[in-house]
């Protein structure tokens, strides 16, 4: 029987892009619900680092299972790195994705194109149950548009724009952002990361 690995997010969209970036691995994916975990751990963190590895190491000891969690960010550089670690709460502890754009949108208003410039950050901890913990992470450049564009993916997919396929996340099908995005570097770096946590300690 498979060894089970939670997945240590309430977010719908995130647990799909998991599933399928991960869906190599010798492991059976569960999720929170499906393990009857209610829990809501206070990202209270000054980095991704703390925020991934705090859900982590806190799900991990209640699930007693191995677990996955990661904490995400859009880094904006005309606005000094913001919205960062507080990407999902930029317009307000329950905006829907489109607040959010909207209010990143007005904050950049009068900001020309070639000073647009962002980065996607990702960091994954993987906790066992007894705090045994490592980090994965990935980035991706681009800059953020002028007006959403796209109906795939969510947070801020549909504002950043690839100069490179001239397209914007959310334009993307999913197996090509998985394979350009934050969110999948991050898990390629997993497989090795779980050898290393598999490994008896000196």
């Amino acid at each position: 029987m498979q060894p089970k690995l939670l997945l240590a997010t309430n977010n719908q969209a995130k647990v799909r892009e998991y599933r399928s970036l991960l869906k190599a691995l010798p492991y059976k994916l569960v999720t929170l619900a499906e393990q009857g975990i209610t829990t809501v751990v206070d990202e209270v963190g000054e980095s991704l680092e703390e925020n991934a590895r705090l859900k982590a190491v806190t799900l991990a000891a209640q699930s007693q299972l191995l677990a996955l969690a990661d904490d995400s960010g859009l880094e904006v550089d005309a606005l000094g790195g913001e919205p960062g670690r507080l990407s999902a709460r930029y317009a307000g502890e329950n905006a829907s994705d489109r607040e959010r754009i909207e209010y990143l949108l007005a904050r950049l208003d009068g900001v020309p194109w070639e000073k647009r410039t962002a980065r996607f950050r990702c960091v994954i901890a993987i906790a066992t149950p007894d705090g045994k913990v490592e980090l994965c992470s990935g980035e991706c450049h681009g800059f953020i548009t002028f007006a959403p564009r796209g109906e795939h993916g969510f947070g801020y997919d549909p504002v950043f724009y690839l100069p490179e396929l001239a397209k914007t996340m959310a334009e993307l099908p999913l197996a090509l952002k998985n394979e350009l995005s934050h969110r999948g570097q991050a898990a390629r770096q997993v497989p090795q990361a779980l050898e290393r946590l598999r490994r008896p300690q000196p």
